[in-house]
């Protein structure tokens, strides 16, 4: 009984000793973490914003930028779809003044299969979204003109939903 007692004494300590370590790591890291980031999406909604704008101002959960004279030249907004091969799918989404005429995206967060799913930021692929309507988007095999990555059909249809629910959260702020 007393060897069992000392065990589980041992490893009790142990165990208190790692969640004491766990803690202070999380601790040290959830700030530059954070910060990194807080910058991926910034760089991210730059990226995304039609040519021509000077300024980005944040407005509600969107982005919106705008040239010298303090016209509208595009939005930023975040989309995601939970369809993704590897669980959600984040794009930085960038839309002309019109609010429907997608720019471009940037991948924020997608854990996708390496070599597959991965390549949605591949210039081959995003290019496709270049200049189409956001509430039209489907890959051919479902109809619609957007050519899905090889062999990762599934992350190619959460692409088009996630640019899809952007359009949808930038009418809402309307």
């Amino acid at each position: 009984m007393k060897k069992i007692l000392g065990l589980v004494l041992s490893l009790t300590v142990i165990a208190a000793i790692c969640a004491g370590v766990l803690a202070y790591v999380n601790k040290l890291t959830v700030e530059p973490i954070a910060k990194a980031d807080k910058e991926k999406k910034e760089r991210a909604v730059k990226a995304v914003m039609p040519i021509g704008v000077e300024h980005i101002e944040k407005a509600d959960s969107c982005f919106v930028g705008k040239d010298a004279s303090g016209n509208v030249l595009g939005y930023a907004v975040e989309g995601v779809d939970s369809g993704g091969y590897g669980g959600d799918i984040v794009l930085m989404v960038g839309f002309k003044a019109d609010r429907k005429t997608v720019v471009g995206y940037k991948k924020i967060k997608a854990n996708e299969t390496p070599g597959f799913g991965a390549e949605l930021d591949s210039q081959a692929f995003s290019s496709q979204f270049k200049d189409r309507v956001a509430q039209s988007l489907k890959v051919k095999k479902d109809g619609g003109e957007i050519e899905a990555m090889t062999s990762a059909t599934i992350t190619s249809r959460a692409v088009c939903k996630a640019i899809e629910d952007a359009c949808k959260r930038l009418d809402k702020l309307k």
